[in-house]
């Protein structure tokens, strides 16, 4: 299976893990965000999986439960397992998370459902309606075990425990080993396999650098220098604050960078679009606090700014190892006030890191102006919203016909990346087209159906 997937090579995680997940065997799996532990986790639930066998009984019952601390990471977590299945024909995948209306969550539970992916208190509320029946999970995962105790599931998850059969697989997966964790495996798995990962820290391929900034209110000045120096196709900037988020990100709008801001109070559509957005690079930059960033992985993000410093060096560790990833350089650059240069010298001291001073000159007589001149963060790509998603029978496929073929008339260079979900999808188009690409889906058809269209 793992030759048919096009796995080249297995990274530690997978590596020391996989023969113990494919023998049955309990485990807790220690290893950072981004070590490759959704595919250790996944490929055993594939293989144990009958799906001509299950899909020969009257009713699809649930093989797999994966629970995750955050929506998002639900959400990526189910898309990196329907990418592992696609060989699967058939194969039914549920993220079960809040923030989603809970009927369309029910209509598909009552279709059937191979493999489940929720958050704590979404499953919860399943089992408090009697929607959701846990009897036939051979295979339970905690994904971020640890995350989840700090939210406080704990007692949530718990109750899901209790839900479940005696006979089972856990599989348990944390950056960290707290007690907390040790509690959990003590009561909850048998003979667990122990699998360490030694975190190496900061990868070599970050260039790590910092600029000293005068006043505070040359920040913004100093995060345009920063775009225009380092070019990056896509960013990330970290702000300590939601108040940050939202002060930056319209002043960098006020200034033609493509951004959006990522915060708490966002509702969960909004979200999805926000993220939609960045992953198809209509969106060129995100601003996020650390809360509404978890669970969200980017492949290829060539620039991290931390706004503000983090308040720990175990924050900027995290923020910084979402680029340079797979062997591939990134760049990290920390905006600093003078009386924080120390704060820098001292998570380079405990990171074991070299972090340069980068000279932006004299922001305080640099207009905005000029450096607009040399910035180039304008988008090509332009999202569209279709109403029609995985659970329609919709595939990308679909969509790229719609738009290519002779009713759309598009060039195929035109479409970018396109991202189906349950109910809905997105799809980059250039943006150059976007309003020709708006006005055929609308006059046209997908898959023999009308859906609404909206500009994302």
């Amino acid at each position: 299976m793992i030759d048919e997937l096009g796995f080249q090579s297995l990274t530690p995680i997978q590596e020391q893990a996989l023969p113990s997940l494919l023998a049955g065997k309990d485990l807790i799996g220690q290893s950072k965000t981004g070590s490759g532990k959704t595919a250790a986790f996944t490929l055993p639930i594939l293989q144990k999986l009958s799906l001509s066998k299950l899909n020969l009984q009257k009713q699809v019952a649930p093989h797999a439960l994966v629970l995750c601390p955050t929506r998002e990471l639900c959400n990526q977590v189910a898309r990196e397992i329907r990418k592992l299945g696609r060989r699967h024909m058939g194969l039914q995948v549920l993220p079960l998370s809040g923030g989603q209306p809970i009927g369309p969550q029910i209509r598909a539970l009552e279709s059937g459902v191979h493999i489940l992916v929720g958050t704590p208190g979404r499953v919860l509320d399943h089992l408090g309606k009697g929607t959701l029946d846990l009897s036939t999970i051979s295979t339970l995962v905690l994904d971020e075990a640890d995350r989840m105790l700090d939210m406080g599931f704990e007692e949530e998850m718990r109750n899901i425990f209790d839900h479940l059969p005696a006979e089972r697989q856990t599989v348990l997966f944390s950056a960290t080993f707290p007690k907390s964790i040790e509690s959990l495996s003590r009561n909850y798995q048998r003979n667990a396999v122990r699998v360490t990962i030694e975190d190496t820290g900061i990868a070599p391929t970050i260039r790590q650098a910092y600029c000293e900034i005068a006043p505070s209110n040359d920040k913004v000045k100093g995060v345009l220098w920063a775009l225009g120096h380092y070019e990056p196709a896509t960013s990330i900037i970290f702000c300590n604050f939601k108040a940050s988020v939202v002060e930056l990100s319209e002043a960098l709008k006020q200034n033609g960078v493509s951004t959006a801001g990522l915060h708490g109070d966002l509702e969960q559509p909004e979200r999805d679009s926000i993220m939609a957005k960045f992953r198809n690079h209509s969106t060129r930059v995100l601003i996020a606090t650390d809360v509404a960033a978890r669970g969200i992985d980017i492949a290829d993000l060539d620039l991290v700014i931390n706004f503000e410093i983090p308040k720990q060096p175990e924050i900027y560790v995290h923020r910084i190892g979402r680029t340079g990833r797979a062997g591939k350089t990134g760049a990290a650059v920390t905006l600093a006030l003078t009386h924080e240069v120390n704060r820098i010298e001292a998570i380079g001291k405990t990171t074991g890191s070299v972090i340069d001073k980068l000279d932006p000159g004299d922001l305080i007589s640099v207009s905005f102006e000029e450096l607009r001149s040399y910035l180039h963060q304008e988008s090509r790509m332009e999202t569209l919203f279709i109403s029609g998603g995985r659970k329609n029978k919709v595939r990308p496929g679909d969509i790229l016909g719609a738009l290519t073929g002779e009713t759309g008339g598009l060039q195929a260079d035109d479409v970018g990346k396109i991202e189906i979900h349950d109910f809905f999808s997105y799809v980059a188009v250039s943006k150059k087209v976007a309003k020709v690409a708006l006005y055929r889906l609308r006059e046209g058809r997908i898959k023999g159906r009308r859906f609404r269209i909206e500009m994302g």
